[in-house]
């Protein structure tokens, strides 16, 4: 019996700015609370981090694919040009609690994409 080949998994330097972002609002929020938050996401992040690199399908299909409006479709569009600067096909969501994770697959590579906060409408994509 073999192992599943574990995938590399890694953060855009889009994914990163998201992630100083939620930390920068999360200070704002209430700054006695920020740091254990924070520290918070950070570990859901690891764990989902070793999930999607045994079975980088796992998180679920990206919803927004399917929005028929036209700003929807040209914020569908600055979401798939990160996808493919990764070189990777398929685009999924991972929910972590309050926030959801973007992240482009293929068999042996992840890329998180973006990170949003269930309360936002759309990824902030840096153009």
């Amino acid at each position: 019996m073999t192992l599943p080949i574990r995938a590399s998994v890694e953060a855009a330097p889009n994914f990163l700015s998201n992630l100083e972002t939620a930390r920068l609002f999360l200070v704002e929020q209430d700054t006695d609370s920020a740091d254990e938050r924070f520290r918070k996401l950070k570990q859901e992040l690891r764990e989902m981090i070793d999930i999607v690199s045994w079975s980088p399908a796992s998180g679920r299909s990206a919803r927004f694919l399917d929005s028929r409006s036209a700003q929807a479709r040209l914020r569908t569009a600055s979401v798939k040009n990160l996808a493919a600067q990764a070189g990777l096909p398929n685009l999924r969501e991972y929910v972590l609690g309050r926030y959801i994770v973007l992240y482009a697959h293929a068999e042996a590579e992840v890329v998180l994409l973006a990170l949003k906060h269930q309360r936002q409408l759309i990824y902030c994509v840096a153009e």
